[in-house]
C-alpha cells in the first residue's frame, strides 16, 4: 500500500486548524447591540473596522501560507518551528484586535496592533526562506512591506488613525498572492535525480 501524502500535508492540516481557531475567536468577539435599531451600530465602528482589517489580515497570511508550502517537499524541523513561530505570532491578532476595538483605535492599542503585524511578517520572513530553501531557486526581498507595518507601529503612537490607515494600505499590496520565485515548480522528492539519470 502506497501513501499517497506528501511529507507536509499534517503541517498544512495543523496550520489551517489554527487558522481556523484564530478565525472563530475574532468572531466571538463581535458583540451585537442592545438595542433593535440600526443606529444602534453606529458607535460599534471601531470594532468592524478592526475585525474587517484583522479578518483580511488572517487571509492574507493564510493564502501565502498555503502558497509557500506548495514549493516545501519536506516538513523538516526547521520548517515546523518557523511554522509555529508564524502561527505563535499570527495567534496575537485576535487579541490586538479585541484591544484597539474596547479602545476605540487609542495610540497604544493601535501601537500593539501594528506592533504583532511586525511580528507577523518577521515570523513569515523565517518560514517562507525555509519553505523556499526546498525549491529550486529562491528570491526573498518583502523589506520595502515589512518596513511600512514597522513605520505604522511607531507612526501609530503619535497618530493612530494614520497609523492603522497605512497597516491597512500595505494590506492592500498583499491581496495578490505571490511567493517569492512565483514560477518555480514543487518537485517531489527524487524527481531531481531522474531528471540527472
Amino acid at each position: 500500500m502506497t501513501d499517497r501524502t506528501t511529507p507536509t500535508e499534517r503541517l498544512t492540516a495543523f496550520s489551517d486548524g489554527v487558522f481556523s481557531v484564530i478565525i472563530t475567536i475574532m468572531v466571538l468577539d463581535l458583540k451585537p447591540p442592545a438595542q433593535a435599531k440600526l443606529s444602534a451600530l453606529l458607535p460599534l465602528w471601531p470594532t468592524a473596522l478592526s475585525y474587517a482589517v484583522s479578518y483580511l489580515f488572517v487571509a492574507i497570511i493564510w493564502i501565502n501560507h498555503h502558497r509557500l508550502l506548495l514549493f516545501a517537499h519536506d516538513a523538516t524541523p526547521k520548517l515546523i518551528w518557523w511554522n509555529f513561530g508564524h502561527l505563535f505570532m499570527t495567534s496575537l491578532i485576535p487579541y490586538s484586535t479585541a484591544w484597539i476595538a474596547g479602545t476605540k483605535l487609542a495610540a497604544g492599542s493601535v501601537f500593539f496592533y501594528a506592533a504583532v503585524f511586525v511580528l507577523v511578517n518577521i515570523a513569515f520572513l523565517g518560514y517562507q526562506q525555509e519553505a523556499l530553501s526546498q525549491a529550486s531557486t529562491s528570491e526573498v526581498s518583502l523589506r520595502t512591506r515589512h518596513l511600512i507595518f514597522l513605520s505604522a507601529a511607531c507612526m501609530s503612537y503619535w497618530h493612530p488613525l494614520a497609523g492603522f490607515g497605512l497597516v491597512c494600505s500595505v494590506l492592500l499590496v498583499y491581496l495578490r498572492p505571490q511567493v517569492p520565485g512565483e514560477g518555480l515548480e514543487r518537485e517531489a522528492p527524487g524527481e531531481t535525480e531522474r531528471r540527472v539519470i
